[in-house]
């Protein structure tokens, strides 16, 4: 029995183990044992960062909570951008760009498409508001063009990049765009982002915790997300030597930083739609999407232009084409605020198409 009650403190004693546990990996080499025990330990402080975003979330109430969550992943994310940047020297020019564009298409389809699947086995149809989801996803669609697309088309400078002063109108759009958003969100129309209909979900209707117990979840989030970076770090070499020594993409690196990064949100969207709270799954994602484009973006330009590190930025020809189809289904998706088990499969399909055409392009 006195197992089974400190199993009961697990997300509480997960972050700190995590951390004790990163301390001493960073003093080891990474080997193959020991990346699969990192990876593991990884896991851990995303499970633990999602019951403590939850937490969060039940404090402050939706759409809050999935912003909250938004935000942290997202600024870990820019940090593993810059951190590898800065480890190169670089000369990784064109990792900022995989990882949004990675972003962008798990998000839109991995997650989405998931999300979609197993709330319609569970649930047969679900409901959402198009009024919010759809204008976060008009926002996503502009930013994706302005910073991926549109720099193959412009002259002032070579094909797939953009010169200092573009450079610097694609940053500050890119966060006005942001901030509009989440004004729109919380403020202005946050009854677009509320679910439609209440759900049986005993967590939404038990006791809302306190202000301390809130804060004490958003200190134990943030030290498992930064544990979950840590990590990422350490296995970085590991999988840049496997993209080496099975000769796939550089595309392949970023795909992973998205991959591990979007972890806690893509375990949270799917928990939510699987409690048929579909609307804060939509929450989740398009939000996620627009944070990693809107604040990403903006820092990784402030950082290249005053470092004057190179940045490719433009995508190539098959990936703007998965990218726009992307699009098209999205908005189909999205156009009737009810979603079933085809929508969410074509979703996938499209994400499993994205993964086979980097590893084979």
């Amino acid at each position: 029995m006195k197992h089974l009650k400190v199993f009961n403190y697990w997300p509480e004693l997960a972050p700190l183990l995590s951390a004790a546990l990163l301390f001493v990996l960073l003093k080891t080499s990474i080997t193959g044992l020991i990346a699969v025990c990192a990876f593991a330990i990884m896991m851990l402080a995303v499970t633990s960062s999602v019951h403590h975003a939850e937490v969060i979330a039940h404090r402050l109430g939706e759409p809050y909570g999935t912003l909250v969550l938004a935000l942290a992943v997202t600024v870990i994310e820019t940090a593993m951008i810059l951190s590898i940047m800065f480890t190169d020297g670089g000369k990784n020019a064109a990792l900022p760009r995989d990882t949004i564009y990675a972003a962008v298409m798990i998000i839109c389809n991995g997650v989405v498409g998931l999300s979609l699947l197993i709330g319609g086995l569970h649930h047969k149809e679900q409901l959402f508001r198009i009024e919010g989801t759809g204008s976060g996803f008009a926002a996503l669609v502009t930013l994706s063009v302005l910073v991926l697309v549109l720099p193959l088309y412009t002259i002032s400078s070579s094909e797939g990049t953009y010169n200092d002063l573009q450079l610097e109108f694609v940053a500050l759009s890119s966060l006005a765009l942001w901030l509009v958003f989440v004004f729109i969100q919380t403020i202005r129309h946050r009854d677009y982002f509320l679910p439609t209909t209440d759900v049986q979900d005993e967590s939404v209707h038990a006791t809302p915790p306190t202000s301390s117990q809130a804060w004490f979840s958003f200190v134990l989030m943030t030290i498992s997300l930064v544990c979950v970076v840590g990590f990422a770090k350490l296995l970085s070499p590991t999988i840049k030597s496997l993209v080496t020594v099975y000769e796939a993409p550089d595309a392949v690196v970023g795909i992973v930083i998205a991959l591990i990064v979007l972890l806690p949100e893509t375990w949270a969207a799917l928990r939510a739609a699987m409690a048929d709270r579909l609307q804060t799954s939509m929450n989740l994602a398009i939000g996620s999407a627009l944070a990693s484009i809107g604040l990403t973006i903006p820092l990784v330009i402030l950082f290249s232009v005053l470092f004057d590190f190179d940045l490719m930025l433009g995508l190539d020809a098959k990936d703007v084409v998965l990218l726009g189809l992307t699009f098209l289904v999205g908005t189909i998706t999205l156009g009737s605020g009810k979603t079933n088990v085809m929508q969410g499969a074509v979703h996938l399909v499209l994400f499993a198409a994205f993964l086979f055409l980097t590893l084979i392009p």
